[in-house]
């Protein structure tokens, strides 16, 4: 255990340090020049390091657990203790118990620490998008959300504020309306965030006086303008906690299971109803008696009950007996209402299937939740006996195989999730068979190098 601590802090902050500089590389954009203080930069980081940790543990356990065995093997240690009586199996039990301890802590951190983080950080992201003013604007499409004017830009710039193509129709003024044109120029907030400014190049401005139509029209060309708008609204504001429905990620694996087995009632409730009003109907055909075979014909071949009853409509109502009338009213009635269930079946099938997508997306991400802190265990199988079997503790070789396995376990991760999703395979599959069949593989090279 004394040889599997230093490794395994060394390469757990290594790990989380990739990730992080990853985090920030891909997310400097939304973080620069929006007047955002460290402190807010922090949360977001600290809130971002729970998923980073949920997947850089088991690979820290497979690194650690490499180095230490092969650390142990490359010093012979392992051959004089297997010499004295004490099997590779017998040096591996005090590592699975830590893993399964580790395993069983990643469970807990998963259900209670890091689905509070993901909602966290989503609302902080969310809050500090809101900063951008571009974010708002979508090219070709008016926006009306900028004080009392509509703009309209043809292209906009994800990592600058830069946009080309602009219209902005300003009815701020009771008087004048105002149409502002212009090539290029960019947008951003002022220094306390209560107005946006939008510095403009080579545009036009046309002014139209509403109220008197004797004022001339006025157009006047520009190399260089500014326009101040309200940004109330924008600016960088904290969400409250239930401002957003959560999402899969965002709930424990209690939480989902309760959403889980509503739908579960639900579909079993459409299932029920279905089956009691065909039964209903059948129940009504069957206590009708008919004295006339023109009445059980239309029960047998519905299609001639419209021409029917065109016919019975014909016949003089005194002519017909009202008991009969009554029997065929009855059967009408039936008809009718057979006729607008029949699509019911379809309706049903399609709904299930929703459902089903609901619950089966909603399974990956609870299964989810433990196949991954599982993984713990699994490379702590397979670390100890290919350490002892490279007989070299170094951190690249022990780096080398424990990215290459764990390419292949995340590979297999996320095709499980896209086949579970699309329904071509179960959740439980879609999340476990990587886990089971990278099990039987370390079990195997246990007992080989045993």
């Amino acid at each position: 255990m004394k040889a599997h601590v230093g490794p395994f802090l060394f390469s757990l902050s290594t790990v989380i340090f990739l990730f992080l500089f990853q985090f920030l590389i891909k997310s400097i954009h939304q973080l620069v020049g929006k007047g955002l203080s460290m402190w807010v930069i922090t949360q977001l980081i600290a809130l971002n390091l729970a998923w980073m940790v949920t997947l850089a543990v088991p690979m820290a356990v497979l690194v650690a657990t490499l180095m230490a065995f092969g650390s142990l093997s490359s010093n012979n240690e392992i051959t004089i203790m297997k010499t004295s009586g004490i099997s590779l199996t017998r040096l591996m039990i005090p590592v699975l118990i830590m893993a399964v301890i580790l395993s069983y802590l990643m469970v807990r951190f998963n259900n209670d620490v890091l689905p509070e983080a993901n909602h966290q950080a989503r609302l902080l992201l969310g809050d500090i998008s809101r900063t951008k003013p571009t974010f708002i604007l979508e090219a070709g499409k008016f926006s009306d959300d900028l004080g009392n004017a509509k703009i309209l830009v043809k292209k906009t710039y994800e990592n600058s504020n830069d946009i080309e193509g602009i219209f902005v129709y300003d009815y701020s003024s009771p008087t004048y309306r105002t149409m502002i044109t212009a090539e290029k120029g960019d947008i951003g907030f002022t220094s306390d965030f209560n107005n946006i400014i939008m510095n403009l190049q080579n545009g036009e401005i046309h002014q139209l006086n509403i109220l008197d139509n004797a004022m001339k029209y006025r157009r006047i060309e520009f190399k260089n303008h500014r326009i101040t708008l309200d940004a109330q609204g924008f600016g960088f504001q904290r969400s409250k906690d239930n401002a957003f429905i959560r999402g899969d990620r965002e709930m424990s694996a209690y939480e989902m299971n309760e959403i889980v087995d509503s739908l579960n009632a639900n579909k079993n409730k459409l299932r029920n109803d279905l089956i009691d009003k065909i039964i209903t109907d059948v129940n009504i055909v069957s206590q009708i008696k008919f004295k006339d075979t023109v009445y059980a014909k239309v029960i047998i071949q519905p299609d001639t009950i419209k021409k029917t009853k065109e016919e019975q409509e014909e016949i003089n109502d005194e002519s017909t007996p009202n008991k009969q009338r009554s029997v065929f009213d009855s059967v009408y009635v039936v008809y009718t209402n057979i006729m607008n269930k029949r699509n019911l079946p379809k309706d049903q099938i399609v709904f299930n299937t929703q459902i089903e997508n609901e619950i089966d997306k909603y399974d990956v991400e609870i299964y989810k939740k433990y196949s991954i802190p599982f993984a713990c265990l699994v490379f702590a199988l397979i670390g100890a006996p290919l350490g002892y079997k490279v007989k070299k503790g170094g951190f690249g070789i022990a780096a080398g195989f424990s990215l290459l396995f764990f390419l292949i376990y995340w590979a297999s991760l996320i095709g499980g999730e896209k086949l579970a999703d699309r329904g071509l395979l179960s959740p439980f599959l879609g999340m476990w068979m990587v886990n089971i069949i990278l099990g039987i593989f370390g079990l195997y090279l246990m007992f080989k190098s045993s």
